[in-house]
């Protein structure tokens, strides 16, 4: 069996690094990936993934990635239950990023 996700994209946001209650590092970042087709307006839609990194990749990706930037994304999907107040659950599907790439700067020459 097999689950990994590859993606590519714009970075959304400047990455922000975060420690978690285990004083974990992690990140939430969002990619912006246009679509490969036209929707029936004529234009490419574009779709925006949160994907989750931790530790060294977050760590490394706040330090070098800025908004604007493209970066490659190799990971895994992951789902979790949440129990609500009402006694419901809530589903949850997570992009957990395992490794990424630097493909281009948005930095501007001096």
């Amino acid at each position: 069996m097999l689950n990994q996700i590859i993606l590519v994209g714009r970075l959304v946001r400047e990455p922000e690094l975060k420690s978690s209650e285990n004083n974990k590092q992690y990140m939430i970042i969002t990619l912006a990936i246009p679509r490969s087709f036209k929707n029936s307006s004529g234009e490419y839609d574009t779709d925006y993934v949160d994907c989750i990194l931790w530790d060294t990749t977050a760590r490394s990706t706040s330090q070098y990635c800025h908004k604007g930037d493209i970066v490659g994304i190799k990971g895994r999907i992951q789902s979790r239950v949440v129990e609500q107040e009402n006694d419901s659950k809530k589903y949850y599907t997570d992009i957990i990023a395992e490794r990424v790439t630097f493909l281009s700067s948005n930095k501007k020459s001096d």
